[in-house]
């Protein structure tokens, strides 16, 4: 089989694989069953003469000849799609952006930005999904994706090591705070010592294998106790106010707190900066985008740089 008879299910299918990273996670969101996207997975690589994924313990991975059939997939299927639209006498989209960010931006900079643009370019539609970073920089990849806004961890690494890489703008630094019950002993101060930290109850999220366990004080000396577990920041803050537990919080988020919360500032220990990045494939960025981006950076500017 010559790669160009490929089908466009099986490169729609591919690229579903190239971002979720299984193939069991694949099949969930195109609705196929497992064994049908292993079949079209096959087929594309007996054309291409090559694997296209390396299996392993913890999902696929993408070869070298992945990368190159994922990049060109990408425009492929953009354009089908733009074609169709344009067949169907539907807008073609050349206004649209696709944007992906992190849980916590949404909290506050995303839709200060996106009220912002609509106010000054009423005409820009922005599609946004919320993801985690490891999530995020692979639908940049697969073309899922025109921007990221992802966090970043010390000691500041590139997010991934695929090539191109990504182009990386820093739209934020930030400190990370402890949140405790407004009834909590160390809510009495608008400070705490990372000392007093040792012996609390922690509510964090759960630890998966791309991202850490998130909401518990990075570097404390002991094993901590994890009492309860939630994704959304949100209902941790709010488990917090009921007096179940302790979880960190980036200062940005301070002023969406719930009645009952105290976010407090950590001395000693090294001290814990997060950065907010906006990402993107080292191309050109499409008018909508850019205007996005402007949106995204003059948000950060209104809060100030550390918020």
């Amino acid at each position: 089989m010559d790669f160009a008879d490929v089908s466009l299910v099986a490169l729609r299918v591919f690229r579903e694989v190239a971002e979720r990273r299984t193939l069991t996670a694949a099949a969930a969101a195109l609705g196929y069953t497992q064994s049908a996207v292993s079949r079209q997975i096959a087929t594309l690589e007996r054309a291409a003469g090559s694997p296209l994924l390396e299996r392993r313990h913890d999902g696929v991975r993408l070869t070298p000849a992945g990368h190159v059939v994922l990049r060109r997939a990408a425009t492929v299927l953009d354009e089908i799609d733009a074609t169709a639209r344009e067949l169907a006498g539907l807008p073609t989209e050349v206004g649209t952006v696709r944007l992906g960010w992190f849980t916590s931006a949404g909290a506050l900079l995303v839709p200060r930005a996106l009220a912002a643009l609509r106010r000054t370019h009423p005409a820009v539609t922005v599609h946004s999904r919320e993801g985690s970073t490891p999530a995020l920089v692979r639908a940049l990849r697969a073309g899922t994706v025109d921007l990221a806004v992802v966090a970043s961890l010390p000691p500041f690494r590139p997010p991934d090591t695929e090539t191109p890489s990504l182009e990386l703008e820093v739209l934020a630094e930030r400190s990370l705070h402890v949140a405790v019950p407004a009834t909590h002993p160390l809510a009495a101060a608008d400070s705490v010592d990372v000392a007093d930290l040792r012996g609390q109850r922690w509510i964090a999220t759960p630890s998966t294998v791309e991202e850490g366990r998130l909401g518990v004080w990075p570097g404390l000396d002991e094993r901590p106790e994890i009492a309860h577990t939630a994704r959304d920041w949100l209902a941790k803050l709010h488990l917090v106010a009921a007096g179940c537990g302790l979880t960190t919080l980036p200062g940005s988020l301070a002023a969406t707190v719930p009645p009952g919360v105290r976010v407090l500032t950590v001395r000693g220990g090294s001290q814990e900066q997060r950065r907010i990045l906006l990402a993107r494939l080292p191309r050109p960025l499409s008018e909508p985008a850019a205007r996005l981006a402007d949106a995204l950076r003059a948000a950060v500017a209104v809060a100030g740089p550390s918020h």
